[in-house]
Order: C-alpha cells, then sequence, then structure tokens
C-alpha cells in the first residue's frame, strides 16, 4: 500500500517510511558527522515554548472541563462551536481510529500523499482506490485528501471541498480532510469555519504547527453527531493532562501564530533560492517544507547523508526530496555547505 502514495519502506517489516527516524539515517550513514540534522520531516523546528506546568498536570487525571476549555481554544482558533471539536493523543490515532468508527466499503485516495490514510482504511475492510483529483469520477463512498498536500502542496478551494462533502453526505458517504499543514498558510483554506454539515471530518495537527510533535495532541472536527461518535471511540483521558494545557495556551496564543508563520514565510522562499543556487527545481510545499525535483535526487540524498543531513525521499517518485526548514543560521549554514 505505501508504494502506491508515498513510501519508502523503513526495514524488513512492511511498515510505512516517515520522516524523523534519525535510526534509519543512522543506519545508512553510520559514519555521517553528528548530531544529524534532521530535515526530513515538517515540524516546525523552532517550538512553541512550553510554559510552566501546574504538577496537577502530571498527578491527576484531567478533568472533563479541562478538556472542554482545551476544545473551546481550538474551536475560537479555527472559528468554529467548540462542540464540533474533539481532542485526540495525535492526529495519527484518528487516522487510524476514523475507519472503524465510519464503515466504509471503498475509499478513494487523492495521492500521492501520507500513505497512513490508505493503509488504516485498507486494514479496516474498505477498497482503497488511488486518484489524482477529487474530481475523478469514481465509485467510493468516500474520500481523502490532504489541504494543503503532502508532500507537493497542493490546495483545493473550501467550496469545491464542500460540494463533494455534500455529494458524500447525500449517499452516506464521507469526505476526510486532513489540514495537518493548513495553520501557516494563507486563506481561505479550511473546510472548518463553514463545516458542510455531517459529511465531512477535517483533521488538524498541533505538533506540526507548534513544534510539539512528542507531546502528541491532535483534532478531529466534525458535526455533532460524528464528532459524539469519534469522542466516544476515543474514551476518557485520551488527552494527557500536559497536552491538555500546553495545547490550550498555544492555541490562545495568537502573537506567537502571526511571528511564526511571518519567520517561516521568510525561510520556505530562503529554500527556495537556496535549493534553486544548487541545481534543483522548486515544485511545491508548505511553510514547513519545500519538495524539490533533481535528476540524481537519490544521488543528492546519499551526498547531504554522508554530510549528517537527512532529507526525504521517495520511492515512486526518485527524483523528488523532500526537506524541511532549519532551525537557526548554524544549520543554514551546514545545508548551504553541502549543497555546494
Amino acid at each position: 500500500m505505501a508504494s502506491t502514495f508515498d513510501g519508502v519502506p523503513a526495514g524488513g517489516d512492511g511498515s510505512i517510511a516517515h520522516g524523523g527516524r534519525l535510526a534509519e539515517a543512522r543506519r545508512l550513514f553510520p559514519d555521517a558527522p553528528q548530531p544529524f540534522l534532521d530535515l526530513s520531516t515538517g515540524i516546525n523546528p523552532v517550538p512553541y515554548p512550553v510554559p510552566p506546568l501546574a504538577p496537577q498536570a502530571w498527578s491527576r487525571l484531567p478533568e472533563p472541563d479541562d478538556l472542554r476549555r482545551l476544545e473551546a481554544a481550538a474551536a475560537a482558533a479555527w472559528g468554529t462551536e467548540a462542540g464540533h471539536v474533539v481532542a485526540a493523543p495525535g492526529t495519527q490515532v484518528l487516522i487510524s481510529m476514523l475507519p472503524r468508527v465510519v464503515r466504509l466499503a471503498s475509499v478513494a485516495v487523492v495521492g500521492p500523499t501520507y500513505a497512513e490514510h490508505a493503509a488504516a482504511w485498507a486494514s479496516a475492510g474498505a477498497g482503497v482506490v488511488a486518484i489524482g483529483s477529487p474530481h475523478e469520477g469514481h465509485p467510493c463512498a468516500g474520500v481523502v485528501l490532504c489541504n494543503p498536500n503532502n508532500p507537493d502542496g497542493r490546495r483545493h478551494a473550501p467550496g469545491d471541498l464542500a460540494a463533494i462533502a455534500e455529494d458524500r453526505a447525500r449517499h452516506g458517504g464521507l469526505l476526510v480532510v486532513d489540514e495537518a499543514f493548513a495553520d501557516l498558510e494563507d486563506g481561505p483554506l479550511s473546510l472548518i469555519p463553514d463545516l458542510p454539515g455531517e459529511g465531512v471530518v477535517v483533521l488538524r495537527s498541533f505538533g506540526k504547527t507548534y513544534g510539539l510533535a512528542g507531546l502528541r495532541l491532535g483534532f478531529a472536527v466534525a458535526g455533532p453527531r460524528l464528532a459524539a461518535a469519534i469522542r466516544e471511540a476515543l474514551g476518557p483521558w485520551a488527552v494527557s493532562g500536559p497536552a491538555i494545557e500546553i495545547g490550550r495556551a498555544a492555541l490562545s496564543d495568537d502573537a506567537w501564530l502571526a511571528v511564526t508563520r511571518a519567520r517561516l514565510t521568510a525561510d520556505a522562499l530562503r529554500m527556495d533560492d537556496l535549493l534553486a543556487g544548487a541545481g534543483l527545481e522548486v515544485v511545491g510545499g508548505t511553510r514547513l517544507f519545500r519538495l524539490a525535483r533533481h535528476r540524481d535526487a537519490l544521488a543528492l540524498f546519499d551526498r547531504l547523508g554522508r554530510a549528517g543531513i537527512f532529507v526525504r525521499r521517495f520511492a515512486d517518485h526518485p527524483n523528488w526530496l523532500r526537506v524541511g526548514l532549519p532551525a537557526g543560521e548554524r544549520d543554514w549554514a551546514r545545508l548551504e555547505a553541502a549543497l555546494r
């Protein structure tokens, strides 16, 4: 399944490849200088400053009111009602769980994209079809896409997606929109402010935008019935006390998000110039990663790896490399030197 979408096998176990696997980097490049500069992910390299946490965040189970306040902060940040928002221990949990909450016989996945979507629906018994556009004719009950897409940054207009959601709902189906990288992009892009009924669920990552992937926090946004079904499937205490406190603070910090968006805008442009100067063609991306094409991309992947810089390669697109953004000037200088 991974080879249909975005995977390079991570090992002999058949698992789907992902960025950030530094054990793999060390295995591939045992003589590389340490520490590795990990540019293989789409995670904000400058994380949100974690506030001091109350001791009770660690020592007590979270109260339901605590979770409701977190979901209310997310709803306010994204322009929807708190009852539509369900917090979870990471978006990946929602991707894996959703096919068991909403049973569909067949699902079309708009790719190439994040391979876990197709794998989750196939694991739940759905027939999975790869399509290149959400407007392609197909008989599937469900449609899954990322907006903006990973890895190429393709975008879909909210109005077009609302029409697809309404069509799926009329036939008892579902549109799944993964907006993991939407927080930092220019709008209008998100479906959340005008959520079209029960025929759609939107997934939002926290860790990518706020640079705290290890916190494991994500959200589903859906109509009241589907939101309630997801919440029931997650069960009590799905989100930790520290994640609730940090998530609520970060989602309420509009000033930090604005400064971060401006910084990442400048860094993405800087990366485009750097890659173009090294002979790569930038073909897409978001404010958190750039996708570039090069005729000898695998040789370049190897050269960067031997220099201790880990970027993302793709089995089905051997001329592609996805490059995340460095955190500071020392890392920028290291990348520039390796690309020379």
